[in-house]
């Protein structure tokens, strides 16, 4: 009698269309790992050319901006409309003035081309070819007196009078008496600027734009600098 083995049994066919399970498996790895790349570069567009939230950590800028309140950055619109004077700016310090890596926050003050003087604690700001105009500073803190703070030197030197050369902005923090800002590193070049805060989103009780000032007999108009153009003009995520 010659032994015969008993079949050995086919693998299951699945039913038409229907992919293995493994198969199955790796295609919604596959998928969900091009959803997390996406986001991620989506994400890093976002964060690196539009917009991008900053914690402010100071209390240079109070009381317009106060320690742990979180702003969104505008990073797209100085593309197109350049800093303004008014503008609240996040800007890396400059070099031997950083704290730790924290970027600082001040007011745009002092535009490309002009003269920022200080005379008997009020700003004085001159443009080309015009005549000193004492700054209106209603943002500026308050003193004990109850008037706004009077803008002193900050510097060893006690200097009172800067020119703004071209690609450099003049910026100084609201809290005068407590902020370091160009009183005492002079004007910041404008590729130290991450953008212009526009947003203030927590806490929510403050949640609302950031308020723009305007300035009477200042222009904000384009204009020539010596040779070269410069124009005149300040996560979102919850904590």
């Amino acid at each position: 009698m010659t032994y015969t083995p008993p079949p050995t049994p086919a693998p299951e066919t699945p039913a038409d269309g229907e992919q293995p399970a493994p198969r199955r498996r790796l295609g919604c790895a596959l998928e969900i790992v091009e959803t997390l790349v996406l986001t991620l570069v989506i994400y890093l567009i976002i964060h690196n050319f539009v917009a991008q939230p900053y914690e402010v950590q100071q209390q240079s800028m109070m009381p317009t901006v106060n320690p742990g309140e979180y702003v969104l950055i505008d990073k797209i619109s100085p593309r197109f409309n350049d800093y303004q004077r008014g503008d609240i700016v996040v800007f890396q310090p400059p070099e031997g003035f950083g704290q730790g890596g924290i970027p600082f926050i001040k007011r745009v003050i002092g535009l490309p081309g002009d003269v920022i003087s200080l005379d008997n604690g009020r700003v004085f700001v001159q443009q080309p070819g015009g005549s000193p105009v004492r700054l209106d500073e209603p943002y500026v803190i308050h003193s004990i007196g109850g008037g706004t703070a009077p803008t002193l030197p900050r510097d060893a030197q006690g200097t009172t009078s800067w020119t703004v050369a071209a690609d450099t902005y003049f910026v100084m923090g609201d809290n005068r008496p407590d902020s370091q800002d160009s009183r005492v590193f002079g004007p910041v070049g404008r590729e130290l600027i991450v953008g212009r805060a526009w947003l203030r989103y927590f806490p929510l009780d403050r949640m609302g734009i950031v308020a723009h000032p305007t300035y009477a007999g200042l222009s904000t108009a384009a204009y020539e600098l010596a040779g070269s153009s410069a124009t005149i003009q300040l996560s979102m995520a919850r904590p």
